[in-house]
């Protein structure tokens, strides 16, 4: 990820391992990270089971929220790619029970169908 996707807010797509090493006290036995983007500091993650999205807090970063999502918890969800003169895509996921989705930026050079496809086979599973 570029500095200036940083600054900007986009995500882009994080190497697994590392993100598995970084998780790995908070991921069940079976549970295998299979994508992962970085927005700045902070996570999305997509396993076989759930959805983990990690809230790194405060200057130093060590403190960390985590929010488990459950695949059948999504009620649905929107993507919208970027344009010609648009430098960013959007996923939207709206979760049971809430009103306003949960809503991630990515960059222009990540293939935001991907994360689509993801989200299409464990929300439709």
């Amino acid at each position: 990820m570029g500095f200036f996707d940083g600054i900007m807010g986009n995500a882009s797509e994080a190497d697994t391992d590392e993100v598995t090493e970084e998780l790995e006290e908070l991921l069940a036995p079976t549970e295998k990270v299979e994508h992962a983007y970085k927005l700045i500091r902070d996570l999305m993650v997509f396993t076989n089971k759930r959805l983990i999205l990690v809230d790194k807090q405060g200057v130093s970063g060590k403190k960390m929220e985590y929010h488990s999502i459950p695949y059948k918890s999504i009620a649905h969800f929107s993507v919208e790619t970027a344009g010609t003169f648009d430098l960013e895509a959007e996923l939207k996921i709206w979760i049971s029970g809430t009103a306003e989705p949960v809503q991630k930026t990515f960059n222009k050079q990540l293939n935001i169908y991907k994360v689509q496809s993801v989200l299409s086979e464990y929300v439709s599973g």
